[in-house]
């Protein structure tokens, strides 16, 4: 049976029935919390807002891993596959933008774009939070619908002829069938946290990291301002003695005004410890050592080249193989025998484990050339 047959068998019954799924819809990112809840639903467009476009920490925690997948050198068995990939689509980088798509939403969704000739000639990754899975009788995706504004658009998983006509990437998410679970909605809450933190620096530089201090009336127990008078001292001292225009500027008191300066204690203003504890939550939830980031009193590895290989081994190359392997599903009717992989050996952050390994199989003298090359993942013919 070729392949093509085994898809159609997989997608429109066979000998076997597959099992249903679930059909409804629980994205991770449209949990509704309990009424007495603290927490609002999470929605998408605005995390993305308040992270990736607001917070400098989970921005570039995002762009180094997804910059880094994007970057990482190609092994391919069909150079034409590979340049698929490697090519950009409307000035968007393929690789990296999968890569910051199941960072950010946990999905991505590649159109396969065709020539007259039934050939594909580009792979454009569509906004995963415009794609919806239409499932079929058995739950299991029939088609993808795309929705911008009032504009619908239905794309099969496969044409009439049988050929995939999208791609679809998820993260693991335990409790859904359809959809991935990203990594911006555990880093939420940090995220907010941080953003907090530094809006509340903020608001203290502008009022000189102080409350300057409080107006006493001295006039006695039985005496008061005024409603007029208290509205007239407000208005006076936004104007004469607010913003950092008017910084030291003298006050000029009337009778029965006293001036008492007041300060908050260094550990009510230390938010310092606040926002890197936040920061470091962030970069966990990315995969992405703190010490990369330049956060401070972060010593878990002891230098950055250590860090850098940590990045690569637990981060970049599973995102990577998990992007690449399914695109190489997506285009192997195309390109039999396809095989899309990161070039280890081009890798300069693990060239060091790399060399280990290539002493340690050389000095093997009780392996035959072809155990060799197994054991470093070459296959029979390839030039290294």
């Amino acid at each position: 049976m070729s392949f093509l047959e085994n898809l159609r068998s997989a997608f429109k019954g066979g000998a076997s029935e597959r099992v249903p799924i679930a059909r409804a819809f629980q994205s991770p990112w449209g949990w509704a919390y309990e009424s007495g809840g603290a927490r609002l639903p999470f929605d998408y467009r605005g995390a993305v807002r308040h992270a990736y476009l607001a917070n400098p920490v989970a921005q570039r925690a995002v762009r180094i891993v997804a910059e880094g997948v994007g970057s990482a050198p190609l092994f391919s068995t069909h150079e034409a596959a590979a340049a698929l990939v490697r090519r950009t689509s409307a000035g968007q980088g393929l690789l990296e933008t999968l890569a910051a798509q199941m960072l950010l939403h946990g999905n991505g969704f590649v159109q396969v774009a065709r020539d007259g000739a039934g050939l594909p000639v580009e792979l454009f990754a569509l906004r995963p939070e415009r794609i919806s899975v239409v499932p079929g009788a058995d739950g299991w995706p029939a088609a993808y619908r795309y929705k911008l504004g009032d504009r619908t658009l239905e794309l099969p998983v496969e044409d009439e002829d049988g050929w995939p006509s999208v791609i679809h990437l998820k993260s693991f998410h335990p409790a859904d069938d359809h959809y991935g679970a990203g990594c911006l909605s555990a880093a939420e809450q940090a995220v907010a946290v941080h953003n907090a933190a530094s809006e509340w620096n903020r608001s203290l530089l502008e009022n000189a990291a102080r409350p300057s201090g409080a107006l006493v009336y001295e006039g006695g127990e039985a005496m008061g301002l005024t409603t007029e008078q208290f509205e007239r001292l407000k208005r006076e001292l936004e104007a004469a003695y607010q913003g950092g225009g008017n910084a030291g500027r003298p006050m000029l008191l009337e009778g029965g005004l006293k001036w008492q300066s007041l300060s908050l204690s260094p550990a009510d203003m230390d938010f310092a410890e606040l926002k890197a504890a936040a920061a470091r939550d962030i970069a966990l939830a990315f995969g992405v050592p703190p010490m990369l980031l330049g956060l401070p009193g972060d010593a878990t590895y002891s230098n950055y080249r250590e860090a850098n290989r940590a990045l690569w081994r637990l981060t970049l190359l599973p995102l990577a193989g998990k992007i690449l392997e399914g695109l190489q599903e997506g285009l192997e009717p195309w390109f039999p025998g396809l095989d899309l992989a990161i070039d280890l050996d081009r890798v300069a952050a693990l060239a060091e484990d790399r060399e280990k390994l290539w002493a340690q199989v050389t000095a093997a003298t009780f392996l035959s050339d072809e155990e060799k090359r197994a054991m470093l993942g070459l296959k029979q013919g390839d030039a290294k």
